[in-house]
């Protein structure tokens, strides 16, 4: 694919060039609480405003349903992205409509604006090819370039992701160059050991990286809510801990192969587990308590590995030459059951080898638990997008901006 370093070497000033973004960051009451997606595309915004290009930023935030609706306005982030880019960025109130024409035509060289939430338009997201061509078609308008580097939707089929780049002139932003970079160094030529830890809610979103993960990894440490239906598979209870019964075939096939592959798939020993689930509002204090992982009380809610599994998951860290995480150990976002999170990203600030934190709740959690994202080896934009990589599914994103 072309890189964004082509496009400014032929000279982009005076031209539009669209930038497809992911500023789908999380907010609570209307303000930014992790700002990390907007700082990710700001080298790629700010190089083109720098070589004098008119400078349209878009993308997606939240789920609304192809609708205007003001609680997933882009509006912050386009605030946010004016405050690192210290110079105003105009706003439009619409995706393809008058408001969005006068925000582009008003933009002289090296200025920047924002449309609205992409998701406000039925198009975008639509099953049906000519209702995502029509919504292309008037994005198109807007530009004379497009630019992609909003990662974290590669893998979606959506208008401004897969059919706008077959209407402009194409490259790929700085973002999505490393993101690409880095996974290639995890599917090609892998420095081993090669240890992959799995966590977050559900065994059913990991499933497909786990059976590519089988032939690859030397090494899967899982944790989170998934780990209990991999410990109800060995035959232990779980108590009211997350789990999904009609997965536990498939899961008992890959314990299975990863024996037979000499795949060390590592399990927690301990957890914490309490009968009810914490406030996340008032982070009041938990009542827990920590029992073998075999030993899980059948009123009781596995929430956190336990002390003698972040030492176990550390250990088998401690000679990672390759890193990938996904998913964090537990309920991180309440201070008594945060630590089997931070023990895992502490693993991985003290490991020498190359580490990558694999988007969505990781990458919140690292930056929520207050370590330097310079530590790690990689933070990536894109949960979704870099387990469907590892999985070896073609992603439309990228596949738009490869031709």
């Amino acid at each position: 694919m072309k890189t964004i370093d082509e496009l400014l070497a032929d000279g982009v000033s005076g031209k539009r060039v669209f930038v497809r973004a992911d500023l789908n960051v999380p907010l609570a009451d209307g303000t930014i609480t992790d700002d990390g997606r907007i700082r990710a595309v700001l080298p790629t915004v700010k190089a083109l405003a720098d070589a004098g290009a008119k400078v349209v930023v878009a993308s997606h935030l939240g789920r609304p349903k192809g609708a205007p609706d003001p609680a997933f306005s882009l509006l912050p982030a386009a605030e946010r992205l004016g405050e690192l880019l210290g110079a105003p960025v105009a706003f439009a109130q619409d995706t393809v409509g008058p408001a969005a024409h006068a925000a582009v035509d008003g933009l002289e060289p090296g200025q920047v604006a924002v449309i609205e939430n992409l998701r406000f338009n039925p198009g975008e997201t639509s099953k049906d090819d000519a209702e995502r061509a029509e919504f292309a078609d008037r994005l198109a308008a807007l530009a004379d370039v497009y630019v992609g580097d909003g990662f974290g939707a590669v893998h979606r089929k959506h208008a401004s992701v897969y059919d706008l780049p077959a209407r402009l002139p194409h490259y790929a932003g700085y973002l999505i160059a490393q993101e690409v970079g880095v996974l290639k160094k995890l599917t090609d030529d892998v420095k081993r050991p090669y240890v992959v830890v799995l966590g977050g809610a559900k065994v059913s979103d990991k499933l497909a990286v786990i059976d590519q993960l089988l032939g690859k990894a030397d090494r899967l440490l899982i944790g989170g809510g998934m780990a209990y239906t991999f410990l109800k598979a060995q035959g232990h209870e779980v108590g009211i801990s997350l789990l999904q019964e009609d997965q536990i075939p498939t899961v008992k096939e890959y314990m299975e192969r990863a024996e037979k592959n000499g795949v060390e798939l590592v399990l927690p020993v301990d957890v914490l587990v309490s009968p009810e689930f914490p406030d996340l509002k008032t982070k009041a204090p938990a009542q827990y308590t920590v029992v073998d992982a075999d030993k899980i009380p059948a009123d009781q809610e596995g929430l956190d590995i336990g002390p003698k599994t972040r030492e176990l998951y550390a250990s088998k860290l401690a000679d990672a030459e390759t890193v990938f995480w996904n998913g964090p150990m537990g309920v991180f976002e309440h201070p008594d059951y945060a630590e089997g999170t931070k023990a895992v990203a502490q693993a991985l600030v003290d490991s020498d080898g190359f580490t990558v934190v694999g988007g969505g709740d990781s990458a919140a959690a690292v930056r929520t638990l207050g370590f330097d994202e310079n530590a790690f080896g990689h933070i990536s934009t894109g949960g979704g997008a870099s387990l469907e990589y590892l999985e070896g599914k073609t992603l439309p994103g990228l596949a738009a901006l490869e031709d």
